[in-house]
C-alpha cells in the first residue's frame, strides 16, 4: 500500500479528500449482560457518553487514518454539541459547515451485550434540521472532493442534494429505508450490511446473490459488509469476497462507520473498490477491539500492525 505522500505525488490536490454530509450524535452507552425482551427491564452498567453519529464517525475514522476531511451537518447549541465539536476538532475535521441549531443535539441510546453486540435507538435532534440549502451552501467543497460520504441519519432531501453534487458518492444505507431510484443510480458504491440489503430487496438471501440483486437496482457498485466475515463487493457484474482479520470483539458500536470512512478515503486515493474494501475490513476489525465508536478508531500504524 502506498503512503499518503506517494498517493499525492502526480495527483491533483483538493482541499479535502473526503467530505462527509451526515449526522453527529452523542452516544449514550450502557453495557448489559443480555438484551431485554419486549416489556422486560434489565440492569446495566454506569452510563457512558461518547461522541458518535454515523456522519461524525465516518469523518473521524477517515481523518484518523490520514485523510483531509470536512463535515457538513448540524448539532445543537448544548453540552452534547460542544462534546461533538471538540471531538471532531481533535482529529482535525473541518467544521466550517457544521452549524449550530436551536434544538437538542442528536443522541443514540446504545445497549452493548457481553459479546460486543449492540442495540441502538437514535433520536435525530438537530440532525433533522439539515436542509438542502445547507448542502448547496457547501457545494464548492462537495464538487471538489474526490469522494462524498453519505448516510440516512439526516433528511433524504439533503442526502440527494449532496449526491447530485458529488464527483463520487458513497452511500451507507443506514438506517435502512427506501430511497429514490435517482439516489441509487448516483451511488458508487452503495454500502449496506446484510439486514439493510434485505430491507432494500424485500427478502433475505446469500450475500453474493444480494450483491448482484442490489447492483441490478441501479447503483454503480455495491459493498455488503459481513462483520467478522469481511465483505462482498460487486461492480460491473463481478462479485468479490473480501476477508476480515480475526479479532476478539469487545464492542461493535460504530464498526460499520469505521469501515465506510476508511473505504471512502481509499477510494479518494484512487484505489480499486475491492482493494479499498479489503483495507476497510481491516479498519473495522481494529475498531471492534476497543469500546465505543470514535474512541475505538485506529490510526494507520494500528491498522498496519493488525
Amino acid at each position: 500500500m502506498s503512503t499518503v505522500g506517494e498517493q499525492d505525488e502526480g495527483r491533483p490536490r483538493h482541499p479535502f479528500d473526503v467530505v462527509v454530509v451526515g449526522s453527529a450524535n452523542a452516544d449514550l452507552i450502557v453495557r448489559v449482560e443480555r438484551h431485554p425482551a419486549p416489556g422486560e427491564t434489565v440492569l446495566g452498567s454506569e452510563l457512558a457518553v461518547h461522541p458518535g453519529g454515523k456522519g461524525a464517525n465516518q469523518a473521524v475514522a477517515a481523518a484518523r487514518l490520514g485523510a483531509r476531511v470536512a463535515l457538513v451537518g448540524r448539532v445543537g447549541a448544548d453540552g452534547h454539541g460542544r462534546l461533538l465539536r471538540e471531538s471532531l476538532e481533535r482529529d482535525s475535521v473541518d467544521l466550517a459547515h457544521l452549524h449550530d441549531t436551536p434544538a437538542a443535539s442528536g443522541i443514540a441510546m446504545i445497549a452493548v451485550g457481553p459479546q460486543g453486540d449492540n442495540s441502538i435507538i437514535v433520536a435525530p435532534g438537530a440532525n433533522a434540521w439539515l436542509t438542502e440549502a445547507d448542502v448547496l451552501d457547501a457545494a464548492p467543497l462537495l464538487r471538489s472532493a474526490p469522494v462524498v460520504s453519505l448516510q440516512l441519519e439526516i433528511p433524504l432531501p439533503a442526502v440527494l442534494a449532496a449526491a447530485r453534487l458529488a464527483r463520487r458518492a458513497v452511500l451507507n444505507l443506514s438506517p435502512a429505508a427506501p430511497v429514490p431510484d435517482e439516489l441509487l443510480a448516483l451511488c458508487d458504491p452503495l454500502v449496506v450490511n446484510e439486514h439493510e440489503a434485505a430491507v432494500l430487496l424485500g427478502v433475505p438471501g446469500e450475500p453474493d446473490r444480494q450483491a448482484k440483486s442490489l447492483l441490478a437496482l441501479g447503483p454503480r457498485s455495491v459493498v455488503i459488509t459481513l462483520g467478522a466475515d469481511g465483505a462482498v463487493v460487486a461492480e460491473a457484474g463481478a462479485v468479490h469476497a473480501v476477508p476480515s482479520p480475526r479479532v476478539t470483539a469487545v464492542d461493535t458500536t460504530g464498526a460499520g462507520d469505521a469501515f465506510t470512512g476508511a473505504l471512502a478515503w481509499r477510494l479518494a486515493a484512487g484505489e480499486p473498490l475491492a482493494d479499498a474494501a479489503a483495507f476497510a475490513a481491516r479498519v473495522g476489525a481494529a475498531a471492534v477491539r476497543r469500546p465505543g465508536a470514535q474512541d475505538s478508531y485506529p490510526t494507520m500504524t494500528e491498522v498496519e500492525d493488525l
